[in-house]
Order: structure tokens, then sequence, then C-alpha cells
């Protein structure tokens, strides 16, 4: 599985990002990115919404300043798209990840 990582911005809170198997299956994964106030509150903030089994575990992929500039661009703070290296999908919000496959 993908890695992940965050960056903290100069006004003091982070963006973290984090690759993910994704909910639904299929087999591919996801990086989801979050906005927040501090690591701990970011990754509850995944956890909050049935992402159970979210760790950050070291820096090893943190968030691109595209992927940065994305997140903190949209209301909600939450991203997501599928962790593919030359991937030019748009970033979804997170409802769409969490929605039933048929509804997608």
């Amino acid at each position: 599985m993908p890695g992940g990582g965050f960056c903290k911005l100069p006004g003091g809170s982070v963006v973290v990002a984090i690759g993910l198997p994704d909910p639904a299956g299929g087999g591919r994964t996801v990086r989801v990115l979050v906005h927040a106030a501090n690591r701990a509150r970011a990754l509850t903030r995944l956890r909050n919404l049935g992402l159970r089994a979210v760790y950050l575990r070291g820096n090893t992929e943190p968030p691109t300043p595209d992927e940065i500039t994305a997140v903190l661009h949209h209301p909600d703070g939450l991203l997501w798209r599928t962790h593919e290296p030359l991937s030019q999908e748009l970033w979804h919000p997170i409802g769409a990840l969490l929605r039933p496959a048929g509804r997608r």
C-alpha cells in the first residue's frame, strides 16, 4: 500500500495525504487529502467517516504543492482520487468515495 505524509502550513495547520485501499473494494488504492489543525485531528476526521484503520506512519509521501492547493480550496478540506503516478483524474469530495458503488 502506498505511504502517506503530511506538510505543516505556515498558519500552523497541516495537510495530510494518505494512501488507503478503496472502501468499495476492487483492489485499487486511493489517495486521500485532509486539511486539519494537526495530524491527530486529520486522522480523527477520517475515522469519524468510517475509515477506522487509518494510521500515518512516517512521512514517505507528503502532499505535493498541487495537492495542498487542491485541499485548501475545497470547502470540506477532504478530497480523494485514485493513486496512480501519472493520473490526470480530478479530485473528488470525500462523500463520493463513501457512497455505495452503484451510486458513484
